[in-house]
């Protein structure tokens, strides 16, 4: 007879997300935002170029490049585990700054749009938050795994 404990049950769980392939495609989605967003400005520079004007970031091409470079070596660090704490603590940081440049919903008047700002500032906020943890988790005990 099988025994389906809770204790069962919760190693079972532990089995499953804690697999490899699981732990890369979270560590992907993680990512997901800073593998995307380079890969579209690569293939419209012009468009990334406009987006750094917007925001006040002179001179935009080098901008753009930087940031191009700096959000796929990152997640790449992330992903691969090499340095991944360092990776994740730096889009940490890089994400804080960038939801404060780009996300000013209490400049916006009420309304839909300062709503959807709003709601996206803390969403922003929350994903700083997760790799907050990956670093911790990273420098704790994620090394040996």
């Amino acid at each position: 007879m099988t025994s389906h404990s809770p204790s069962n049950s919760r190693r079972l769980l532990a089995d499953v997300v804690s697999a490899p392939a699981v732990r890369t495609a979270a560590l992907l989605a993680l990512c997901a935002a800073y593998i995307q967003g380079p890969l579209t400005k690569i293939f419209d520079f012009g468009g990334a170029i406009a987006e750094m004007e917007h925001f006040g970031l002179h001179p935009a091409p080098v901008f753009a490049v930087a940031v191009i470079a700096f959000e796929l070596t990152a997640s790449a660090l992330v992903v691969s585990g090499m340095l991944r704490w360092v990776g994740a603590l730096a889009l940490a940081g890089f994400t804080v700054l960038a939801t404060f440049i780009a996300l000013r919903f209490w400049e916006l008047p009420a309304g839909m749009e300062r709503m959807m700002a709003t709601n996206a500032f803390f969403e922003h906020l929350g994903l700083a938050g997760a790799f907050v943890l990956v670093t911790i988790f990273d420098i704790t005990k994620g090394a040996e795994q």
